[in-house]
């Protein structure tokens, strides 16, 4: 650097510009970003450093013993990384992402959109789950894909290496339960409402007729009597029930004639019933109308009606004596017989802190 001549004028050229130095060791913000075009720069392109005096006491004004953190130094605890010149600010690389060995964040439980669409451009750098499960419990093991409509069923029949689905895009599949491969489609006409099987039948709900099929001899029955979609099927007591649009409806199987004949019409919901339970020697009915009706499967006549939710009965299962029902309402209720909290008076206060219901032509709440 060029000087002026004499002793009294040693200085540098920007302090002959009138700049003092006493007000210029202040380190430059710019180069700690890598990115200071100034030459020469007014400030230190260096960390200062401060042995004693006044200055050390400066840097650590905060009373804690610690240099004093600058605006651009990282949040968080423990010493800062200071950035070199070469450092460039991009986002787009280290978005999700921290540290020299590029670690993943801890991603959020909430799956990725985009990547249930399959166009998801982020790929392991995501901060979305591209999975259906998180944990280290489960695994994807196949992906099962045919089907053109979201599915409304799924069932695999016990003692048996095929699985079955069924779908709004009115068809059934079969699928191997080892290699994951479809082996039969089956165009049923009407979209599936529900499926269920039991022991070698398979039954599936459409619109106005449900589709029965023995796995064993692959015959097919059709049996007709419902008016508007199948919601909800369940069998008890050697009777199939489904529930429609217009209340439930039962067959027997006779094995003399090898068919399904018409046993009952149950008739009280004023809505389509869309749920189906059997327990207790009872069959549990939830409906659009959002009630519970509870019958007997020795007359089939109804015992009770429940109206403690305000929307749709969506599921029911029995447990033990004890009746629990989800509906669109947010809530799970517990109703439970009026002879169990009799003997057992305390249950109310271990079980969860639910009330008791009475059903079963006991009462009520």
């Amino acid at each position: 650097m060029d000087l002026d001549g004499g002793a009294g004028n040693n200085k540098r050229v920007f302090n002959r510009l009138g700049t003092d130095t006493s007000k210029n060791q202040k380190v430059c913000f710019h180069w700690r970003a890598g990115k200071c075009t100034r030459f020469p720069c007014s400030f230190l392109h260096s960390e200062p450093s401060h042995p004693s005096g006044s200055a050390a006491a400066s840097s650590t004004a905060n009373g804690s013993g610690a240099p004093k953190r600058f605006a651009d130094d990282s949040g968080f605890s423990g010493s800062a990384q200071r950035r070199g010149p070469n450092f460039k600010n991009n986002h787009n690389n280290s978005w999700g992402r921290m540290g020299a060995n590029n670690k993943v964040v801890r991603k959020t439980e909430k799956v990725c959109n985009y990547w249930v669409q399959g166009n998801c451009t982020f790929g392991d750098k995501c901060r979305f789950l591209h999975s259906w499960s998180l944990g280290e419990g489960f695994s994807m093991l196949n992906h099962l894909d045919g089907h053109q409509k979201l599915l409304s069923g799924i069932v695999l029949p016990a003692g048996m290496d095929k699985l079955f689905t069924g779908s709004k895009d009115e068809t059934l599949r079969a699928w191997d339960a080892n290699s994951g491969q479809c082996t039969g489609v089956i165009n049923l006409g009407g979209e599936v409402g529900c499926m269920i099987s039991e022991g070698l039948w398979l039954f599936v709900g459409i619109p106005n007729a449900v589709k029965a099929w023995n796995t064993q001899t692959n015959q097919e029955f059709s049996l007709s009597g419902p008016a508007g979609q199948v919601y909800a099927m369940i069998v008890g007591n050697s009777l199939l029930f489904a529930g429609t649009q217009e209340g439930i409806l039962a067959w027997k199987f006779n094995a003399v004639t090898n068919s399904f004949e018409p046993a009952a019409s149950l008739k009280g919901h004023t809505l389509p019933v869309v749920s189906l339970m059997v327990g207790a020697n009872r069959l549990y009915s939830g409906s659009m109308d959002h009630s519970i009706k509870v019958w007997s499967l020795e007359t089939l006549q109804c015992l009770q009606t429940l109206t403690e939710h305000t929307n749709v009965v969506m599921s029911l299962l029995c447990w033990d004596q004890f009746l629990l029902s989800c509906s669109l309402d947010q809530t799970i209720k517990v109703s439970v017989s009026f002879l169990f909290c009799y003997f057992f008076p305390s249950i109310k206060a271990r079980l969860f802190g639910f009330t008791c219901l009475f059903f079963a032509g006991m009462g009520g709440y």
